[in-house]
């Protein structure tokens, strides 16, 4: 007589690492989260999930939504239907194509921003991507290549690392575009933009930025998508959008974490 089988059903090849797999990494998890529990990125206050905002913080900032002005991203006080471009995009027309921001410079917001850029707050780099793919997800989808703003020489010894390009590789990280790390580059040095007036801003970093020879074939005939952390006036992204239209860039989105949504804190 045959020998009849009375182990459980066969599995299929491949099935049991995969379980095995999985349950491994949800220990690791749970054990990860018992080291390091979750916390809110602003407060410090405990979550049930990283990467993440408690309500109140979430509650803390202004962001940004329809409608907007195409061009300078600016929220508008109504929706008159279809593009819309704000008064001061027509007085001072940008050297970018557009501009949109996640939220307004301020609060929680700015506090965030402060640290990643003064405190090594690398952790809200995971937040800050999500925010910047949902924010400019209209920009993203006519890009092809992100180029982050660069950093002066000096900021880049003593901070040791850029804000914009770890803003930028998170954005082409989620999105799949091309990533330009050394796109632009700075010629000069330039001063704080911190307490200047929206003209000394202006030309403070008038021709400051260059595209090296050896990254103009990414560049020339491309659209692309500048990263930064805040616009204030636009003279430091608008410096950076001439560079890269005078190396051939078809056309230059700006995206970023903040807007200085009150021209009015700016002096004149």
């Amino acid at each position: 007589m045959a020998d009849v089988d009375h182990m459980s059903p066969e599995i299929p090849a491949g099935a049991r690492p995969e379980i095995t797999a999985s349950a491994y990494r949800r220990t690791m998890g749970a054990l990860a989260d018992l080291i390091m529990p979750p916390l809110c990125l602003a407060c410090r206050e405990p979550l049930s999930v990283h990467d993440a905002l408690c309500p109140d913080c979430w509650r803390g900032i202004d962001f940004i939504r329809a409608p907007l002005c195409d061009r300078l991203g600016l929220p508008m006080p109504f929706d008159a239907g279809g593009i819309m471009v704000s008064a001061a995009a027509v007085a001072r027309p940008p050297a970018y194509d557009r501009a949109r921001a996640v939220g307004a410079y301020a609060g929680v917001m700015r506090a965030l921003i402060h640290g990643l850029k003064f405190n090594d707050r690398h952790d809200v780099r995971y937040l800050f991507g999500r925010w910047l793919t949902e924010a400019g997800a209209d920009l993203i989808r006519d890009s092809e290549v992100v180029v982050p703003v660069p950093l002066g020489r000096w900021r880049m010894l003593t901070r040791r690392f850029n804000q914009a390009a770890i803003l930028s590789r998170e954005v082409a990280r989620l999105t799949g575009r091309a990533y330009e790390p050394m796109g632009l580059s700075r010629t000069r040095a330039t001063h704080t933009q911190v307490g200047l007036t929206r003209l000394q801003r202006k030309e403070n970093v008038a021709g400051a930025f260059a595209v090296p020879p050896r990254r103009a074939a990414m560049i020339c005939g491309r659209n692309i998508l500048l990263v930064d952390d805040v616009i204030t006036t636009g003279a430091t992204v608008g410096a950076c959008a001439e560079a890269l239209k005078g190396a051939g860039a078809r056309r230059v989105d700006v995206l970023a974490l903040a807007l200085v949504t009150d021209m009015a804190l700016v002096p004149a």
